[in-house]
Protein backbone atom coordinates (compact mmCIF):
# COMPACT_ATOMS: atom_id res chain seq x y z
CA UNK A 1 0.00 0.00 0.00
CA UNK A 2 1.50 3.34 -1.37
CA UNK A 3 1.34 6.22 1.64
CA UNK A 4 -0.63 9.37 0.24
CA UNK A 5 1.90 11.76 -0.49
CA UNK A 6 0.53 14.61 1.31
CA UNK A 7 1.74 13.19 4.61
CA UNK A 8 5.34 12.89 3.14
CA UNK A 9 4.88 17.21 2.16
CA UNK A 10 3.59 17.20 5.57
CA UNK A 11 6.78 15.78 7.05
CA UNK A 12 9.14 17.53 4.59
CA UNK A 13 8.10 21.27 5.89
CA UNK A 14 8.10 20.51 9.52
CA UNK A 15 11.66 19.10 8.73
CA UNK A 16 12.81 22.43 7.45
CA UNK A 17 11.42 23.97 9.97
CA UNK A 18 11.94 21.97 12.98
CA UNK A 19 15.93 23.70 13.96
CA UNK A 20 15.12 27.42 13.34
CA UNK A 21 11.60 27.74 13.63
CA UNK A 22 9.65 31.11 13.40
CA UNK A 23 11.06 33.73 15.77
CA UNK A 24 8.77 35.84 18.40
CA UNK A 25 9.98 39.77 16.93
CA UNK A 26 6.80 41.62 17.54
CA UNK A 27 5.82 42.95 20.65
CA UNK A 28 2.48 43.15 22.04
CA UNK A 29 2.43 46.90 23.12
CA UNK A 30 -0.71 46.62 25.29
CA UNK A 31 0.12 42.93 26.88
CA UNK A 32 3.57 43.27 26.78
CA UNK A 33 3.96 39.62 24.96
CA UNK A 34 6.11 38.43 22.32
CA UNK A 35 4.38 37.35 19.14
CA UNK A 36 4.77 35.77 15.42
CA UNK A 37 2.95 37.90 12.89
CA UNK A 38 0.73 35.90 10.18
CA UNK A 39 3.18 38.02 8.06
CA UNK A 40 6.05 35.94 9.74
CA UNK A 41 4.27 32.58 8.71
CA UNK A 42 3.26 33.63 5.17
CA UNK A 43 7.23 34.29 4.68
CA UNK A 44 8.19 31.22 6.43
CA UNK A 45 5.86 29.17 4.74
CA UNK A 46 5.40 29.84 0.98
CA UNK A 47 8.49 28.52 -0.25
CA UNK A 48 8.62 25.60 1.79
CA UNK A 49 4.63 24.66 0.53
CA UNK A 50 6.03 25.45 -2.89
CA UNK A 51 9.38 23.11 -2.76
CA UNK A 52 7.01 20.30 -1.16
CA UNK A 53 4.30 20.66 -3.87
CA UNK A 54 1.76 21.46 -0.86
CA UNK A 55 -1.61 23.16 -1.11
CA UNK A 56 -2.89 25.01 2.37
CA UNK A 57 -6.72 25.31 1.26
CA UNK A 58 -9.14 27.24 3.39
CA UNK A 59 -12.83 26.65 4.23
CA UNK A 60 -15.19 28.78 7.03
CA UNK A 61 -16.88 26.14 8.67
CA UNK A 62 -18.88 28.76 11.66
CA UNK A 63 -18.56 32.41 12.25
CA UNK A 64 -20.12 33.45 15.55
CA UNK A 65 -20.35 37.59 15.32
CA UNK A 66 -21.34 40.48 18.30
CA UNK A 67 -21.08 43.36 19.85
CA UNK A 68 -18.72 44.03 22.61
CA UNK A 69 -17.10 47.80 24.36
CA UNK A 70 -14.21 48.96 24.39
CA UNK A 71 -12.72 50.14 27.62
CA UNK A 72 -12.84 53.86 26.46
CA UNK A 73 -16.93 52.80 25.47
CA UNK A 74 -15.90 52.63 22.03
CA UNK A 75 -18.12 49.69 20.06
CA UNK A 76 -16.66 46.81 18.72
CA UNK A 77 -17.16 43.32 16.79
CA UNK A 78 -16.28 40.39 17.81
CA UNK A 79 -15.95 37.39 15.19
CA UNK A 80 -15.08 34.17 16.39
CA UNK A 81 -14.42 31.54 13.47
CA UNK A 82 -14.27 27.85 13.25
CA UNK A 83 -11.41 27.11 9.75
CA UNK A 84 -10.62 24.03 7.73
CA UNK A 85 -7.31 23.57 6.17
CA UNK A 86 -6.81 21.43 3.52
CA UNK A 87 -3.42 19.86 3.17
CA UNK A 88 -3.63 18.61 -0.40
CA UNK A 89 -0.45 17.32 -1.88
CA UNK A 90 0.12 17.68 -5.66
CA UNK A 91 1.76 14.52 -6.37
CA UNK A 92 -1.48 12.79 -6.20
CA UNK A 93 -4.02 14.58 -4.57
CA UNK A 94 -4.24 13.16 -1.16
CA UNK A 95 -5.47 15.36 1.45
CA UNK A 96 -5.39 15.63 5.19
CA UNK A 97 -7.66 18.34 6.73
CA UNK A 98 -6.66 20.63 9.98
CA UNK A 99 -9.44 22.45 12.15
CA UNK A 100 -9.04 25.42 14.14
CA UNK A 101 -10.48 28.20 15.66
CA UNK A 102 -10.18 32.43 15.46
CA UNK A 103 -11.29 35.05 17.19
CA UNK A 104 -10.68 38.80 16.76
CA UNK A 105 -11.86 42.43 17.87
CA UNK A 106 -12.29 45.41 15.20
CA UNK A 107 -13.52 48.80 15.47
CA UNK A 108 -14.25 48.37 11.79
CA UNK A 109 -14.96 46.10 9.27
CA UNK A 110 -11.60 43.83 9.42
CA UNK A 111 -12.92 41.63 12.42
CA UNK A 112 -13.56 38.55 10.40
CA UNK A 113 -10.06 38.83 8.03
CA UNK A 114 -8.37 38.79 11.45
CA UNK A 115 -9.74 35.75 13.07
CA UNK A 116 -8.96 34.43 9.46
CA UNK A 117 -5.56 35.25 9.88
CA UNK A 118 -5.41 34.01 13.69
CA UNK A 119 -7.07 30.54 12.68
CA UNK A 120 -4.36 29.95 9.83
CA UNK A 121 -1.71 31.05 11.53
CA UNK A 122 -2.25 28.76 14.85
CA UNK A 123 -3.29 25.94 12.53
CA UNK A 124 -0.27 25.91 10.88
CA UNK A 125 2.05 26.43 13.82
CA UNK A 126 0.23 23.11 15.30
CA UNK A 127 0.55 21.11 12.10
CA UNK A 128 3.99 21.73 11.08
CA UNK A 129 5.32 21.70 14.88
CA UNK A 130 6.71 24.97 14.39
CA UNK A 131 9.06 26.11 17.21
CA UNK A 132 9.71 29.76 18.64
CA UNK A 133 13.53 29.41 17.49
CA UNK A 134 15.58 30.62 20.23
CA UNK A 135 13.41 33.68 21.25
CA UNK A 136 11.58 32.14 24.43
CA UNK A 137 10.10 34.10 26.50
CA UNK A 138 11.09 31.83 29.59
CA UNK A 139 14.67 31.82 28.46
CA UNK A 140 15.63 35.05 29.87
CA UNK A 141 13.93 37.60 32.83
CA UNK A 142 15.38 41.48 31.70
CA UNK A 143 14.95 44.15 33.94
CA UNK A 144 13.85 46.97 32.20
CA UNK A 145 14.41 50.64 33.15
CA UNK A 146 11.37 53.07 32.60
CA UNK A 147 12.39 55.05 29.39
CA UNK A 148 12.52 59.08 29.88
CA UNK A 149 9.92 59.19 26.79
CA UNK A 150 6.64 56.82 25.47
CA UNK A 151 8.80 55.24 22.52
CA UNK A 152 7.49 55.29 18.93
CA UNK A 153 4.45 52.34 18.49
CA UNK A 154 5.43 49.53 16.58
CA UNK A 155 2.87 50.16 14.04
CA UNK A 156 4.41 54.08 13.50
CA UNK A 157 3.01 57.04 14.50
CA UNK A 158 0.84 57.77 11.33
CA UNK A 159 -1.11 54.17 11.88
CA UNK A 160 -1.60 54.85 15.96
CA UNK A 161 -3.12 58.02 14.90
CA UNK A 162 -5.12 56.50 12.32
CA UNK A 163 -6.15 53.94 15.01
CA UNK A 164 -6.78 56.56 17.94
CA UNK A 165 -8.88 58.86 15.29
CA UNK A 166 -10.89 55.94 15.10
CA UNK A 167 -11.29 55.46 18.53
CA UNK A 168 -12.42 59.52 19.08
CA UNK A 169 -14.84 59.58 16.16
CA UNK A 170 -17.03 56.78 17.90
CA UNK A 171 -16.82 57.87 20.97
CA UNK A 172 -20.61 58.77 21.83
CA UNK A 173 -20.43 60.77 25.21
CA UNK A 174 -17.51 63.39 26.43
CA UNK A 175 -16.88 61.04 29.12
CA UNK A 176 -15.74 58.53 26.84
CA UNK A 177 -13.76 60.83 24.93
CA UNK A 178 -12.19 61.93 28.36
CA UNK A 179 -11.10 58.64 29.21
CA UNK A 180 -9.80 58.10 25.75
CA UNK A 181 -7.43 61.30 26.13
CA UNK A 182 -6.52 60.49 29.75
CA UNK A 183 -5.16 56.78 29.04
CA UNK A 184 -3.08 57.87 25.77
CA UNK A 185 -1.85 60.91 27.38
CA UNK A 186 1.75 59.74 27.80
CA UNK A 187 1.66 58.74 23.92
CA UNK A 188 0.17 62.23 23.12
CA UNK A 189 3.21 64.00 24.48
CA UNK A 190 5.62 61.72 23.20
CA UNK A 191 3.68 62.51 19.68
CA UNK A 192 3.86 66.30 20.26
CA UNK A 193 7.41 66.23 20.80
CA UNK A 194 8.54 63.95 18.08
CA UNK A 195 5.71 64.73 15.16
CA UNK A 196 3.55 68.16 16.43
CA UNK A 197 1.73 67.94 12.61
CA UNK A 198 0.19 64.86 13.19
CA UNK A 199 -0.61 65.85 16.87
CA UNK A 200 -2.31 68.82 15.80
CA UNK A 201 -4.38 66.85 13.37
CA UNK A 202 -5.41 64.27 16.44
CA UNK A 203 -5.78 67.98 18.30
CA UNK A 204 -8.41 69.04 15.70
CA UNK A 205 -10.21 66.06 15.92
CA UNK A 206 -10.43 65.63 19.20
CA UNK A 207 -11.78 69.41 19.51
CA UNK A 208 -14.24 68.67 16.53
CA UNK A 209 -15.37 65.39 18.34
CA UNK A 210 -15.97 67.51 21.83
CA UNK A 211 -17.72 70.35 20.25
CA UNK A 212 -20.50 67.33 18.43
CA UNK A 213 -20.80 66.04 21.56
CA UNK A 214 -21.13 69.49 23.44
CA UNK A 215 -25.10 69.87 24.37
CA UNK A 216 -27.14 72.15 22.20
CA UNK A 217 -27.64 75.88 23.24
CA UNK A 218 -31.21 76.32 24.53
CA UNK A 219 -32.99 78.45 22.12
CA UNK A 220 -33.57 81.98 22.30
CA UNK A 221 -36.77 83.53 23.00
CA UNK A 222 -38.59 85.13 20.75
CA UNK A 223 -38.79 89.03 21.55
CA UNK A 224 -42.24 90.07 22.88
CA UNK A 225 -44.13 92.42 20.03
CA UNK A 226 -43.96 95.89 20.45
CA UNK A 227 -47.02 97.10 22.05
CA UNK A 228 -49.32 99.41 20.30
CA UNK A 229 -49.46 102.91 20.76
CA UNK A 230 -52.77 104.79 20.55
CA UNK A 231 -52.26 108.43 19.09
CA UNK A 232 -52.13 111.36 21.01
CA UNK A 233 -55.54 113.10 22.09
CA UNK A 234 -55.49 116.46 20.29
CA UNK A 235 -55.58 119.68 22.66
CA UNK A 236 -58.75 120.54 24.12
CA UNK A 237 -58.60 124.03 23.29
CA UNK A 238 -58.16 123.22 19.34
CA UNK A 239 -61.39 121.49 19.55
CA UNK A 240 -63.43 124.26 21.03
CA UNK A 241 -61.69 126.31 18.33
CA UNK A 242 -63.20 124.07 15.52
CA UNK A 243 -66.30 123.80 16.92
CA UNK A 244 -67.38 127.68 17.17
CA UNK A 245 -65.81 127.71 13.50
CA UNK A 246 -68.33 124.87 12.72
CA UNK A 247 -70.84 127.25 14.71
Amino acid sequence: MTLPRVYAAISAVTAALATEGIAKRHVNVGDGYHYRSIDDVYARLAPLLAAHRLCVLPRALERVCSERSGSAGEPLVHVALRSAFDLVSVEDGSRHTVEAFGEALDAGDKATSKAMAAAYKYAMIQAFCIPAGSDDADAASPRLVQPRHEPEPVQGWEQWCDDLTEMIRVCETAEALDRVQERHRPALHALARGRPALYAAVGETIAARRAALAPPAPPTPPRPPAPITAPAAKPRAVRQGKARARG
